[in-house]
């Protein structure tokens, strides 16, 4: 049956409108817009972004080229749009991988507890014990420039705020009285994850993927930033920066669009992670 309003039937933008709170839309506006941007620009016929034109090198934007080109003479629009592309295609990956890990691990551990909880909390200690971005550096350097190193690290590092959270929260249900009465009455592990776990462990798990997308994007700009991560000629966020930075004041609307393209995905992912509607 349908929810009515007075102007009549509610349509699914209203009601995703009802659900979230102001902040909460404008982060998934953000988000969404940001995707547009980095998967349509080539389907739009862009251009390529790795093709070099020494001869129109920092051009200003035009109509050949919408966001001027940098000082090799490539096309500004296409090299953020795949940069774009690049740094939420990890976060997006790196964050499900690591909340699928910690999700299982969580609830395996809180469930069962025993010596399978505490050899899988010694394992998440061993890892909190190891500052994140140094592990994503010694991955770094074992494949220099490799994306699924930057993964592997990155999902190393998220997964252990996931599993924490959903084994402290698990401990607590499984002694709750409604759980204690589905297992009396014989419902099985399915049931009881899904009418009891999952909606408790829900906002939580979602605010934490948001929180770990954007540090997700902000740990690969940094690498890239400072030279360590992926490598020339890739489009990344941070190598851009610092490919643009000796030209900031011959032309700084250049420098300026890899740092708003990360401001904004941060941005967005923070908004994304905002306080739970009532």
């Amino acid at each position: 049956m349908k929810t009515l309003t007075r102007q009549g039937p509610m349509t699914p933008l209203l009601a995703l409108r009802r659900r979230l709170p102001a902040s909460r839309m404008l982060g998934l506006c953000l988000l969404v817009g940001l995707m547009l941007f980095g998967w349509g620009v080539p389907l739009l016929g862009g251009a390529d972004p790795y093709a070099q034109d020494l001869m129109h090198t920092l051009d200003a934007p035009g109509a050949l080229h919408p966001l001027g080109t940098d000082h090799l003479g490539r096309s500004l629009l296409a090299r953020t749009a795949e940069a774009v592309r690049l740094s939420l295609g990890l976060a997006f990956l790196s964050v499900a991988s690591a909340v699928t890990i910690g999700l299982v691990l969580g609830v395996a551990a809180g469930w069962r507890r025993g010596w399978g909880d505490r050899l899988l909390g010694a394992l998440a200690d061993c890892v909190l014990a190891l500052p994140g971005l140094l592990l994503v550096l010694m991955l770094a350097a074992i494949a220099p420039g490799s994306f699924w190193t930057l993964y592997l690290g990155i999902s190393l590092v998220l997964w252990v705020e996931v599993f924490r959270l959903v084994r402290s929260v698990t401990q607590g249900l499984m002694a709750s009285p409604q759980v204690q009465a589905s297992r009396l009455l014989g419902f099985g592990r399915v049931y009881l994850f899904r009418r009891h776990l999952w909606p408790a462990l829900r906002p939580q798990v979602m605010t934490l993927a948001a929180f770990g997308a954007a540090t997700a994007i902000l740990a690969v700009s940094s690498l890239g930033f400072v030279s360590i991560g992926l490598r020339p000629p890739t489009a990344e966020l941070g190598l851009m920066m610092t490919e643009l930075f000796p030209y900031y004041q011959e032309a700084p609307w250049a420098l300026a669009q890899p740092v708003l393209a990360l401001f904004l995905m941060v941005l967005g992912f923070i908004l994304l992670a905002g306080e739970e509607p009532k």
